[in-house]
């Protein structure tokens, strides 16, 4: 049997043991142990013994991760509707929400080992998943956890819903298809590993009514709580839109957050239309025009007018033609007159 003790690893080196069942020493915690409140219900256990995978798979309300993805937080809270609060009317939480807690994301780890695993240090594992023990700092305070896994220890450390499946439900859940609920229960933009006591005080409250004490926490906690009510079309109420405008107002830049669970934005193709090539210019023959010669001689050019006398006759014109030339069809000017086919000569 290995020993797992309260001194804890530096915190950049990750440990994984091969574990034996049986009773762990008591470990020292820097805060009591409170009864826990972050399980789906009464009966379900903080630490699941066993990995259940949902029936369907992960399931959002927006179509893909443009809606937030290179925005901010600030810009993407004016996207969220603003509505009065539902009535908590049929509210079950594992009915709801599904058992706590589940491999939403089929990696063979339940969600709250996968919390721990992101946001402890010094890690100690019992083979590829289940911590052992940890340190945390908790977002919400600022204070230190010795976390050691145990009936009555591991409770010191819980995974807080972002926004809570109350306040979920009174948003617009109630809307949400099943799957969908059990996504926005597992989904690790709406979760964090905190103390104990934070998860306590905070219950189902918005950010309205309740904010981490850590101040400089609070922008990453709003912007998250945005951008989970944008992924799953959730609204918040004018008390809650106005809270979280003005601790955003602090950190406008402050981007939103993409959930591992919505499908990646996929670039439309750019079409590309090459114009066809201009078609050549037809060229058109000039329409003819009447020959202003006459066909029926050869050798020089007979003028077509109303009569072509030779030059130096008795013929009064109008038009004159000086030598000779050849008939070669009618001689309706008269120039030949001794038919030899000359005329003028």
């Amino acid at each position: 049997m290995v020993m797992v003790g309260a001194a804890i690893a530096p915190p950049s080196s990750h440990q994984t043991l091969d574990v034996a069942t049986g009773p762990l020493p008591t470990p020292r915690i820097s805060a009591p142990p409170v009864t826990p409140t972050d399980s789906f219900s009464a009966e379900s256990a903080i630490d699941p013994k066993t990995v259940t995978v949902p029936a369907e798979d992960a399931s959002v309300a927006i179509l893909d991760s443009s809606t937030t993805d290179q925005t901010t937080a600030f810009a993407l809270l004016e996207t969220v509707p603003v509505k009065g609060p539902a009535p908590m009317t049929g509210y079950v939480r594992t009915a709801m929400f599904g058992a706590a807690w589940l491999d939403e994301d089929r990696n063979g780890c339940d969600t709250r080992n996968d919390m721990l695993s992101r946001d402890l240090t010094a890690i100690v594992k019992s083979g590829s998943c289940r911590v052992l023990s940890g340190r945390l700092v908790s977002p919400y305070t600022g204070g230190v956890i010795d976390f050691v896994r145990g009936n009555r220890t591991s409770t010191a450390v819980q995974i807080d819903h972002v926004v809570s499946l109350g306040d979920a439900w009174r948003t617009g859940a109630q809307q949400l298809t099943g799957a969908q609920r059990v996504a926005l229960a597992n989904d690790p933009i709406n979760l964090f590993a905190v103390d104990a006591r934070s998860n306590a005080q905070k219950r189902d409250g918005d950010t309205a009514t309740w904010l981490p004490a850590s101040k400089p926490f609070r922008c990453i906690y709003v912007s998250h709580q945005v951008s989970v009510k944008a992924t799953y079309g959730l609204w918040v109420t004018q008390a809650e839109h106005d809270a979280m405008a003005r601790v955003l107002s602090d950190c406008a830049s402050m981007p939103a957050v993409t959930s591992p669970f919505v499908p990646t934005s996929v670039p439309q193709p750019v079409v590309v239309v090459t114009p066809a090539p201009a078609a050549s210019p037809v060229k058109v023959a000039p329409a003819p025009t009447p020959s202003s010669c006459d066909p029926n001689y050869s050798g020089q050019c007979v003028p077509v007018t109303s009569d072509v006398d030779c030059a130096g006759g008795s013929g009064d014109g109008p038009a004159y033609l000086t030598g000779t030339v050849s008939v070669i069809g009618s001689d309706h000017y008269g120039l030949d007159r001794n038919h030899d086919g000359i005329g003028c000569n």
